[in-house]
């Protein structure tokens, strides 16, 4: 997140400050950040004057059309619509027919929480994986089987063709259901850490263009759920894909587990962070998140022994 503070630009990035005097300054090493991070999914999302999410919250769309309170729940969407043969909650299209946002449970008393994965890689890294580099975390997905927690992966195209076996097994398995992280993850409104920006129809293109990497490589178990590369969305964005049926979903708890070293601080933030409802941003990307499991081995068993239940995040919308 930037945010301007007197004669100096404030950085806020995976759980690091960096201060900076002036905007240029700010832009770059953003994009630098953002380069590090695989094209970004991993701190929270970025904000400025497009209006883009904020640490998860979502960009309003002008208060005029601001709803009251949450859209409501859809029926179950079909499979067309889902693009996937499983049915899952939506929410209700929001003003002038845009694209919902789901952020957090709207009943919050129930001790439920999502935890959320994001299976990050561009369109352009290939050859980052040809030389060995690993987008992919089969360690993790091994862990959460284990330790029986259901979770949501908001899958890249471009990470299902580089893995799909890996695909299909997460696809496949019932502790899983695998969402829409877009296919390039390149960026939906601009500016989003120096990601390639996407006009409206390429938008809808490439959330097309991942569900049906997700078919190629048999993963069957999709849900009509988007993540906005980076969080970032505005407006524009919500109605380029408004009539794909998918709900957009952010999160209200940030892991902080990009680029970290120290799991217990991973585990600290996301403990300290829980609450009833609550949808959890993490990684399964062992070079940009290399103590994600090890993160997880900590916070599955506290939050258990504090009554929490581990839930999908089909589980939670509509609720």
């Amino acid at each position: 997140m930037v945010r301007p503070s007197g004669n100096r630009i404030v950085i806020y990035f995976a759980g690091v400050t960096l201060s900076v005097r002036n905007a240029a300054a700010a832009a770059a090493l953003g994009a630098a950040l953002c380069a590090a991070l695989s094209g970004c999914g991993g701190g929270g999302a970025a904000s400025g004057a497009a209006g883009q999410a904020r640490l998860g919250t979502p960009a309003a769309p002008p208060a005029a059309s601001s709803p009251a309170s949450p859209p409501a729940a859809a029926p179950p969407a079909s499979a067309a619509v889902g693009h996937g043969p499983g049915k899952a909650p939506t929410l209700a299209p929001g003003p002038n027919g845009l694209t919902p946002v789901f952020e957090r449970a709207r009943q919050r008393t129930e001790k439920t929480v999502a935890l959320t994965f994001d299976a990050d890689m561009t369109a352009d890294q290939g050859p980052r994986a040809a030389a060995g580099e690993r987008f992919d975390n089969p360690g993790l997905i091994s862990t959460l089987k284990a330790l029986g927690v259901p979770s949501t992966v908001f899958m890249t195209g471009r990470w299902a063709e580089e893995y799909p076996d890996q695909a299909k097994a997460i696809g496949t398995d019932p502790v899983f259901e695998v969402a829409n992280h877009s296919y390039s993850h390149h960026a939906f409104t601009s500016p989003c850490y120096g990601l390639p920006a996407l006009d409206g129809a390429a938008a809808r293109a490439d959330v097309d263009r991942a569900f049906a990497a997700f078919r190629k490589a048999g993963a069957v178990n999709t849900v009509p759920y988007f993540r906005f590369p980076g969080g970032c969305h505005d407006e524009r964005a919500l109605r380029a894909l408004a009539g794909s049926g998918v709900t957009a979903v952010q999160w209200d708890v940030v892991s902080g587990d990009a680029f970290a070293k120290d799991p217990d601080a991973v585990a600290a933030q996301v403990l300290a962070g829980v609450k009833p409802g609550s949808v959890v941003v993490m990684h399964c990307t062992r070079s940009a998140a290399p103590v994600t499991e090890e993160a997880v081995r900590k916070i599955v068993p506290e939050l258990r022994k504090r009554g929490y239940r581990f839930v999908k995040v089909s589980e939670l919308v509509g609720t």
